[in-house]
Parts: structure tokens; sequence; C-alpha cells
């Protein structure tokens, strides 16, 4: 396959996460399918196709049986598109005097004559311009006029041997939207790429896409995550970890609090990934926050990725303990970006982290939380195999990784939404413990795989200043389970500060 791709030069489509699927874009003089129902983002595609091609100099013809011309302009206009002069379209709706009872035939099938007029229309066009770059828009018209399965796949048949005498690259749209489930485009056409929109039960409409087929060449598969937005289409291609791998030293990064590096055995790993657990309020935020300010004073870059809390409220509450996010913000050693669980697909938020990682250099990321995260991609194990490319991808690029998950319950047994434990390379608990009539934290280490770390358990306090660590709590037994029983003889616990 290796040798055949290297033979076939590509024209690239215009839409680099797309090209990056297929690695490279199209085949070139050769007959391609873009499926998919109404709405999925085809047209948009094809005009996207053309753009890139008259950009590279190529001419380009749209051949429209479905949409009038003056509907084509005004949706490229609608993403600030101008088609010039190296774009050609060529309008085949039928003409007026179709919708005129009395043009009707009464003794011929108007197929036969309107399947062949059709299709010599569409070869004087390309005689009369010599497209480089062809869309055919679509083929459920043309199956609607072929009337049967055998004569439409020989139509096909014919305009693909067509084309290729005349060297172009041809992109033929189906909307999918006729009775027939015939594919006999699939094993004539070059490559086919399918096109998916989902509609969750609340939230924006998801769309992905698939490449069914690709002959000759190498291409990414599985389903890849794409929106629609002014300027045109953005593909997100699926993340494999494994094609990443860069060389890298893991040495060890320091929260800057001392009690905390001595309970996590000299701080965390870069390269490595940490999932701070516990229940709300009990300091994960914070504790994400601190490894984050202290990298920044590294002389480092870190990013923050925000699912649940308003950023402005993030920054007005660590602001008062100690932790300047708007100032790192401005300074552009923190990359801050909110997340919108609602609008954003998980493919999408890969992106942002992995560009994120790649052209700003970072090298501590915070993901805040995982609850939030979970929002985006609410089937459990799907979201677990997300979660495994990115934190691979990221500890292969050296960069310590912060992830926070909110348990359910504030006092004894927790349970969380999604078991990530085993994913982590440490893990973080913290917990709420009734002790003197109040209510404390405690924090621990219950898994560190890149070193020692201490088994104790440490008691946590929050106060101006930031994040206070004790000693550990070693005349309590039952800490964990928030009602400990105090064995010692002295007073081990923080005051208030």
């Amino acid at each position: 396959m290796t040798t055949t791709s290297q033979r076939l030069p590509r024209a690239n489509i215009g839409i680099s996460g797309l090209d990056d699927v297929l690695g490279g874009g199209l085949a070139r003089n050769r007959l391609h399918l873009l499926e998919g129902i109404p709405g999925t983002g085809k047209t948009t595609i094809a005009l996207q196709f053309l753009l890139a091609g008259a950009k590279a100099g190529e001419s380009g013809l749209y051949v429209s049986l479905a949409e009038t011309e003056d509907e084509l302009r005004d949706g490229a206009a609608s993403h600030g598109w101008t088609i010039g002069d190296r774009i050609r379209i060529c309008e085949l709706v039928p003409p007026e005097s179709i919708l005129d009872p009395d043009q009707h035939q009464s003794l011929l099938y108007s197929s036969d004559l309107e399947l062949g007029e059709t299709v010599e229309r569409i070869f004087e066009a390309i005689e009369k311009f010599q497209p480089q770059r062809i869309i055919i828009d679509s083929l459920s018209e043309i199956r609607l006029l072929a009337q049967s399965s055998l004569r439409y796949r020989r139509q096909i048949l014919a305009l693909k041997h067509y084309f290729a005498r005349n060297k172009s690259t041809v992109i033929t749209l189906d909307d999918l939207t006729t009775e027939s489930t015939d594919r006999a485009v699939h094993s004539i056409a070059h490559s086919v790429i399918h096109l998916d929109q989902l509609a969750p039960t609340y939230g924006a409409e998801r769309r992905r896409l698939r490449v069914a087929k690709c002959r000759g060449q190498s291409f990414r598969g599985g389903y890849h995550d794409f929106i629609i937005s002014h300027g045109g289409v953005q593909v997100f291609p699926r993340l494999v970890a494994a094609e990443h791998r860069h060389g890298f030293i893991g040495s060890p990064i320091q929260s800057g609090i001392s009690q905390l590096d001595d309970l996590l055995g000299g701080g965390i790993t870069a390269g490595s990934s940490t999932l701070i657990l516990g229940p709300a309020g009990t300091g994960k935020s914070l504790l994400s926050l601190q490894f984050l300010a202290t990298s920044v004073r590294r002389g480092e870059r870190a990013g923050l990725f925000v699912f649940d809390e308003e950023l402005g409220l993030l920054i007005s509450r660590a602001k008062t303990l100690g932790i300047d996010i708007q100032a790192m913000r401005d300074a552009g050693n923190l990359i801050v970006e909110q997340m919108d669980a609602a609008e954003l697909s998980p493919g999408e938020f890969t992106d942002r982290v992995r560009r994120s990682v790649d052209q700003e250099n970072i090298k501590t990321v915070a993901i805040d939380s995982l609850n939030g995260y979970q929002a985006a991609m609410p089937e459990e194990q799907f979201l677990i195999l997300h979660l495994h490319e990115l934190l691979q991808y990221l500890n292969r690029r050296g960069a310590a990784t912060l992830l926070t998950v909110a348990q359910h319950g504030l006092l004894g047994e927790m349970k969380q939404p999604v078991d990530v434990t085993y994913l982590a390379d440490a893990v973080i608990m913290l917990r709420y413990f009734e002790a003197r009539g109040r209510v404390r934290r405690a924090i621990s280490v219950i898994k560190k795989r890149t070193g020692p770390h201490e088994d104790t358990i440490r008691e946590l306090m929050i106060n101006t200043r930031g994040i206070v660590v004790g000693e550990p709590l070693v005349d309590f037994q039952g800490v964990l389970r928030g009602i400990p029983t105090y064995v010692g003889g002295a007073a081990p616990l923080l005051e208030t500060l």
C-alpha cells in the first residue's frame, strides 16, 4: 500500500484535519464519494475543495443538480468566501417549463430523455471549462433519473471513465435521501467518506466523519469529530498516541510546598499523569493551581482547561488564596481556556489540548474536571478510551498532567462517576474528616508509578496563604472513613491560621 500511495499524487481538500486523516488529501484524477444526510456539511466541504484548488492555481467546476447558483454563492459568502473566476458553477436544476403540465410527456418516460440530457450537459460543461477539480451535487438526482440500479451503475461507470480521460479529480455528493439502498458507487469510487450528525438529548448537534474506503493509500480509520463554523469545516483527527514518540527526561516537578512534596516522594514527574480525587470543596482545583503556579515560577509555560467553574469566579477566588491567574495569563505564561461541555465534542477538546502543548510548549497541563469532560462524552467506555489516548500523548510529549475528579458524598464511602484511577500514574486522595467539633481535610497519596511516596495521611488546610499541609496524622485511625478515632496523647491537628 505504501508503494502505491507514493505513486498517486494528492489533491489537498483545504481542510487540514481531513487532509491529515487521508494522509495528504484525495488521490488525483480519481472519482471520490462524499455521503451524508442533509445538514452534515457536504456542500461546505465541496466548496473548500474547489477553493483550495483555486488557491493552488487549479480550475474547478461545481455541477449542481439541486441548488441554484445564487444559493451556492450565498452559502459561500456566509463563510466569508468569494467564488472567483477559477471556479465555474454549472446549474442543472429543472427548467421552469418542466413545471408546466402542458409540457409533460405522455408517451415516453421523461427519464429516458432527462438522464441523457443531464449527462450530456455535464460533459459539455467539462469540455468547455476543462476543470481539474469537479463537484457533482448530487447523485440522488441521477439515481432518481436512472430509475433502476443497473442503469444507475452503468451511468456512474461511464462518468468515472470520462473523468479519468480528462484528468479530473472528482467528488460526488450523495445526500442519502432516496429510498433505495443502492451502494453501487461505493464499489466504483476510489474513496468513500461518510458524514454523520448526532442529536444528543441536550446540547448542540455533534458531527463526525469516517473514511469507509480509500484505495491505494493509508488513512486514519475510525470516527473523527468535526464542526461547521464561520470559515468552513474543521476536522479533529482521532488522536493516536502511538504515532507520537518524543524523548524527554522524567524529572521531578515540585509543588513548592515542602510537606506536599514529601508526601509525593519529591513531587510529581514530568511525562506522567496525576489524578486528584475528592468530594466538592476539598481543594482539588486549588491543588492543581498550586502546581501550575510553581511551574510558571520555574520559567515554564502551563495550561488550564476549566469545565466546571466560571472562569471569572475561579480567577477571583484563586487570587484571594495567593495565586494570580490573571497576571500569569497576561504575561503569556499560563494558557487558560473555558470549556463548555454542552457545546464541545471530545475530539475538539483533545485537539485544543494538543495544539496548546505543541504550539505553546506547555509543560504542565491541568484539566478541571473529568466530571465536565464526561458530560461532553457521556458513554463511559468511550470516555476512557479517549482519555487513555490523550494521557499517553501528553506523557510522550513530556508534559505533567493533572486531572481532578469530584466524588459523590462528603463523609464515609465515596463514589465517582467513572473509575480512571488505573489510567493515572499517581493518585492523590482528598477527604473530609470530623475532629474536635470541626470538619477538617486530609490528603494522602495512594499510588505513584514513577517512584516511592509516603503512605501517610496528612492534614490539609486552606487559608489566605493558600494550601498548608501538616504532619502525618499518626495518632488517628479511620480518617479516610470520615469519623476517625484519636489514639494519641498530644494534639497533632493544625490550628486555624
